[in-house]
């Protein structure tokens, strides 16, 4: 088990190795699913972008990429489900397969106002990926398309996966496992400064 300054422990829920074979194995069905035909892929910022820059170089087809960003308000520890745009798509998806790429599903609150925005433009299909999901959160019935690994109601990071902009780096993907009374003051800041704390 690592450990960091401040008492925080990061114990490791899914190496690297297995994440590689996942990744490779959701590439591989999406090229099944669009034999012969473009697909787009849109990463949803920030913590999707090491999972998408590694999924887009494992499809056997041709790519493009688009990103987009969204802020989720919390009203002291729970998310409020009220969601804004931060960063808009660069171009249009009209007529596009469209990819929809997080790096974990929650409550389904954000993705599900992602899925609203984006098919309001007319894509020809609209689809998402996404390396995790924590079902045991999911507030908003959603569907998805593509998951790499399914999760337990844990605070994880790592493999882009962040707390305070902390630990994207790690090759891993970890749980954040910090001191109880610092776990408790850090409940309403980490709803705060995780976009995808609500997806």
């Amino acid at each position: 088990m690592a450990r960091t300054g401040r008492k925080i422990k990061l114990k490791p829920l899914i190496r690297h190795t297995v994440i590689k074979k996942r990744v490779q194995a959701v590439a591989r069905q999406i090229t099944r699913d669009f034999r012969g035909q473009r697909v787009h892929l849109i990463g949803v910022l920030k913590g999707s972008c090491i999972f998408l820059a590694d999924l887009v170089r494992e499809i056997d087809l041709e790519t493009s990429i688009d990103f987009i960003a969204v802020s989720s308000y919390a009203r002291g520890k729970e998310s409020s489900g009220q969601v804004r745009l931060l960063k808009d798509l660069d171009s249009s998806i009209a007529g596009l397969n469209v990819i929809l790429v997080e790096d974990i599903l929650d409550t389904g609150l954000t993705l599900n106002y992602l899925l609203r925005v984006l098919s309001q433009r007319k894509p020809k299909t609209l689809r998402v990926a996404a390396l995790l999901d924590k079902p045991s959160r999911r507030i908003k019935k959603i569907r998805t398309d593509y998951v790499g690994f399914r999760i337990p109601n844990e605070f994880v990071v790592g493999y882009g996966l962040d707390y305070a902009e902390r630990y994207r780096n790690l090759k891993d993907v970890c749980i954040l496992q910090m001191p109880p009374d610092e776990a408790s003051a850090a409940r309403p800041l980490r709803q705060a400064i995780r976009s995808r704390g609500v997806s």
